[in-house]
């Protein structure tokens, strides 16, 4: 019989303690049949939720020796997959309300209402960052983390004016938080085995002239949104002023949903070229030049009740025809893919309503949030992606008893294959499951999860004991 998830996503791990790596396992079930639930609800009793506090508070425990096994089963998922490797990068904040929020640290400052002299109140947000990394294969099927880094900052104080003293281009990236996307990008390739598949996507905020140097050292792709324009060729032009001169390929059609779930169809026009990008003039003693492809993807007509499409894209891959630049584009529109890891771990985990006190033992029950998280999300794709696949892999025998007698009288016909389940899992989430809906997405599929252990345990405590007849 082959390993159960937990055991999957916890093999890689050694906490130093059996004991501890014990508790992993079991809290970590617990949280994946409850997601979303309060720390007593998901432990079930005061002895499980107290050794999980004194868990989360262990000095030997951290949110990295936490996530190694998950790291070392993404990177099986990844050797066992073929062709190119998209890994995501992007950061999301955690806040928190506290009264002592120094224990945690804070995010950034936040302008609240007037006062009566008409100055704007400003407070800072008590709360963490954590920057992560998440593989998934070209269509779109999350093959887990790959690295994951969290932190806080201390209180702001004269940050407004160090910038007027200081050209932040000049200030070296290790002294930066930019460092993180290069140590994710470091750490991603190592674990990965082969940065030949490798490709980092990012958003604008990627858009690091050292993450390009980094990339060509280690031997890996990067796909970033361009949001400074940059030196070209001889250095007396720009990327913009280049591009400008550059005859549209063709058109492209992206199909997205804005911030309130509504479906938008977009018609880009695409440009593309190869060109010599220079590194900012602050630092082009310490950096060469690069030849690297820019994409440039504007929206044609754009409606007037939303912003228009306009996508920069700059990546070291190779982009020669209209077909290439078209596969960089929807190689990039997959990167909402983390922004909805991102979702559910907030909204399926509720992590901003945990009541740790302290930012490190946030950190460490995070971290396993962050593998629950991952496997909705892997559960959501996989269903759609390989629907015939056994059930078993996923389900035990009893929860697949259960989902069969949940599901109405006329959906019994279909095949018991894992999309079956999958899709029973989310009815009990809300989902209806109509012959117009949409594939079911993490929230319902998270919902139905956490009521499904409710029946198992229903079932377990209306099982009568063996020693017993009838």
């Amino acid at each position: 019989m082959g390993q159960s998830w937990v055991e999957t996503e916890t093999a890689g791990c050694d906490l130093g303690d059996e004991r501890l790596n014990r508790r992993l396992g079991a809290m970590l079930e617990a949280l994946g049949e409850r997601p979303g639930k309060s720390l007593p609800t998901a432990f079930q009793d005061w002895s499980n939720t107290k050794a999980a506090y004194r868990f989360f508070s262990n000095g030997n425990v951290s949110e990295d020796k936490i996530l190694a096994g998950h790291f070392a089963a993404s990177a099986l998922r990844i050797r066992a997959t073929g062709g190119p490797v998209l890994i995501l990068q992007d950061t999301t904040e955690f806040n928190f309300k506290r009264a002592a929020p120094e224990k945690i640290g804070f995010t950034h400052v936040s302008t609240g209402h007037k006062l009566k002299d008409g100055r704007r109140r400003k407070h800072a947000v008590c709360g963490f960052q954590m920057h992560a990394s998440l593989a998934i294969t070209p269509d779109g099927l999350p093959l887990g983390l790959t690295s994951a880094k969290f932190w806080s900052r201390a209180a702001f104080k004269g940050t407004a004016a160090l910038k007027r003293k200081i050209n932040p281009t000049r200030v070296p990236i290790e002294q930066k938080e930019s460092m993180r996307w290069l140590d994710n990008l470091r750490l991603s390739t190592e674990l990965a085995g082969a940065p030949e598949r490798c490709v980092h996507v990012g958003d604008r905020e990627s858009d690091i002239y050292e993450l390009y140097c980094l990339a060509e050292e280690l031997g890996t792709g990067f796909l970033v949104r361009s949001c400074v324009d940059r030196l070209a060729e001889d250095g007396g032009t720009t990327i913009a002023k280049v591009m400008a001169q550059v005859q549209a390929s063709g058109t492209h059609e992206v199909r997205f949903r804005d911030a309130q779930g509504k479906d938008h169809c977009a018609v880009l026009t695409v440009r593309h070229a190869t060109m010599t990008v220079r590194p900012p003039i602050g630092k082009q003693r310490k950096y060469r030049h690069q030849e690297l492809q820019i994409i440039h993807a504007e929206e044609l007509d754009p409606p007037q009740d939303r912003a228009p499409v306009h996508w920069k894209l700059i990546t070291n891959l190779p982009v020669a025809t209209h077909v290439e630049a078209v596969h960089k584009l929807e190689w990039y529109a997959l990167r909402w893919k983390i922004e909805t890891f991102f979702r559910t771990l907030k909204t399926g985990c509720r992590i901003e309503e945990l009541r740790l006190a302290t930012a490190d033992r946030l950190a460490n029950c995070i971290a396993l949030c962050c593998v629950v998280a991952w496997r909705v999300s892997w559960l959501a794709m996989l269903s759609r992606e390989t629907p015939g696949a056994d059930p078993a892999a996923v389900f035990t025998q009893d929860e697949r008893h259960l989902l069969d007698q949940a599901t109405p009288e006329r959906k019994r016909q279909a095949p018991r294959d894992l999309e079956f389940y999958v899709r029973a899992v989310a009815r009990l989430g809300g989902y209806l499951n109509r012959a117009s809906d949409a594939p079911p997405g993490t929230t319902v599929i998270w919902r139905g999860f956490s009521r499904l252990a409710d029946l198992v345990e229903g079932a377990r405590l209306a099982r009568p004991p063996a020693d017993t007849c009838g």
